[in-house]
């Protein structure tokens, strides 16, 4: 993971350790003053112990910093990790000790025992559910960057090793180019068989004009480049710097980085279907079963989409047309309404009655959530296309559009859909989506959804 990711990671990891030791300052407590621990007349109100909190809270992710408790790659070992986690929670717990004994209070000694081992216990806990998730099917997909390895063999000997030992679990090198056997231009090829997440350069021996085509079909493509840049004299103070296991690199980005707002719209979309699939779910068993009675065919539509970067994935629909309505498709082309790869009718002939209505209030895309609980869609972003149309875009820039991660609803969507038949106009507002990104922007793009969605406005 990138130095500048990397460190935000740690707010967020440096937070919760500390809410962590918290709470086990009141567990201990709690536990240490249930009937027959202490005697009753012995037993202190919590409110009494409150204000070490302001002690114990901001110390704790100071001094785990100090054990390099943040410096760790996701998956290091369980050893050095609670080793270090045991030595910050003796450090915390001798601060606390120490600030009781000149404050003369002996009233603590039963909570000073239990809380340590609390405090290890719920963090350490924390990395076993993060280690568990990060080599999980889903965290790979959602935590490992898919990376394609630029350079000649001795440049890149040394910078795979270094990703061995520093990035370990948070990179795959996925394909090699050498530069000086395979051409830049079939570059772009490539990232749509594998999907890249990023393209790594080491330069040394590269040709500059052979980077450079390589940097503008990323661009074009919407993939992050990482150059490294470690052959130059100077650390460079652009934001585009940043750091791979230890080598400065560039990094060329046309989509939104890795922010605290990224991993603040990560959270809602999981958390967000969470709540939807669990309040949604009588009534998608009730739209399931109508469509099971209304028509023959199975209740769901699957369909390959292009995801992030192109990858594909499943997504998931209610069954709104006939069950032969890919086969159909053909005979049907001559009336397509939208120019560009992307094929929509208005009235199409192929959509059963009861998939109008669910049509018409968007009511078929809610197995999507599923989708967003998976990482492989969010809330808000660009429509996921099937993966053939994908691959008709005459225009390499219209894939930039896949530099984010799809979603159930988009600018695009509204914008009033019916009424875009120009595909060049739906991928601009795609774009304008992206390069204006914001956290404030998908919670507007959510509360025009809903109105639209009551209006009847969904796809015809």
């Amino acid at each position: 993971m990138l130095l500048r990711q990397r460190q935000l990671y740690a707010k967020f990891q440096k937070l919760f350790d500390a809410a962590a030791f918290g709470v086990a300052w009141w567990l201990a407590h709690t536990l240490r003053s249930l009937p027959g621990v202490l005697r009753a007349d012995l037993i202190e109100p919590f409110g009494n112990y409150l204000w070490l909190l302001l002690i114990i809270v901001p110390l704790t992710p100071f001094v785990l910093e100090l054990q390099g408790f943040y410096l760790r790659p996701l998956l290091y070992s369980r050893r050095q990790t609670f080793w270090q986690l045991a030595k910050g929670a003796f450090w915390v717990s001798l601060t606390v000790i120490a600030t009781l004994y000149f404050r003369k209070w002996e009233g603590a000694r039963g909570v000073l025992l239990l809380f340590g081992p609390l405090a290890i216990a719920l963090v350490f806990l924390k990395e076993e559910i993060v280690r568990a998730w990060a080599i999980s099917h889903l965290g790979r997909r959602a935590s490992r960057k898919r990376v394609i390895l630029i350079g000649s063999r001795d440049d890149t000997k040394e910078v795979e090793r270094a990703l061995t030992i520093g990035a370990l679990g948070e990179v795959e090198i996925i394909a090699r180019v050498n530069l000086h056997e395979t051409p830049a231009r079939q570059l772009p090829e490539l990232l749509h068989e594998t999907s890249a997440n990023a393209v790594l350069i080491a330069p040394h021996q590269v040709v500059f004009g052979e980077i450079e085509q390589a940097i503008q079909a990323c661009e074009l493509e919407g993939v992050e480049v990482w150059l490294l840049a470690d052959f130059f004299q100077t650390r460079l103070s652009e934001t585009s710097v940043d750091e791979l296991a230890g080598h400065p690199v560039l990094v060329f980005r046309t989509g939104p980085e890795v922010s605290w707002q990224a991993i603040v719209k990560s959270g809602v979309d999981f958390i967000g279907s969470l709540v939807l699939l669990g309040f949604m779910a009588l009534p998608m068993l009730v739209l399931a079963l109508l469509v099971k009675l209304t028509s023959p065919g199975p209740v769901l539509f699957r369909q390959e989409r292009a995801g992030l970067n192109g990858r594909p994935f499943t997504m998931l629909k209610f069954r709104t047309m006939v069950s032969n309505a890919e086969q159909l498709k053909l005979e049907l082309a001559q009336l397509n309404e939208m120019t560009g790869p992307v094929f929509k009718i208005s009235n199409d002939p192929r959509i059963t009655p009861l998939g109008r209505t669910l049509r018409k209030y968007s009511l078929d895309e809610l197995p999507q959530l599923f989708n967003v609980f998976r990482g492989e869609m969010s809330l808000v972003g660009p429509r996921p296309l099937p993966v053939d149309e994908v691959r008709r875009f005459d225009d390499p820039a219209d894939r930039r559009r896949l530099s984010v991660r799809p979603g159930l609803t988009c600018l695009w969507q509204v914008s009033g859909r019916n009424e875009v038949t120009d595909f060049k106009e739906w991928v601009r507002l795609d774009l304008e989506y992206i390069d204006n990104w914001s956290l404030w922007l998908d919670l507007k793009i959510l509360l025009r959804t809903i109105p639209a969605v009551f209006a009847g406005t969904g796809a015809r």
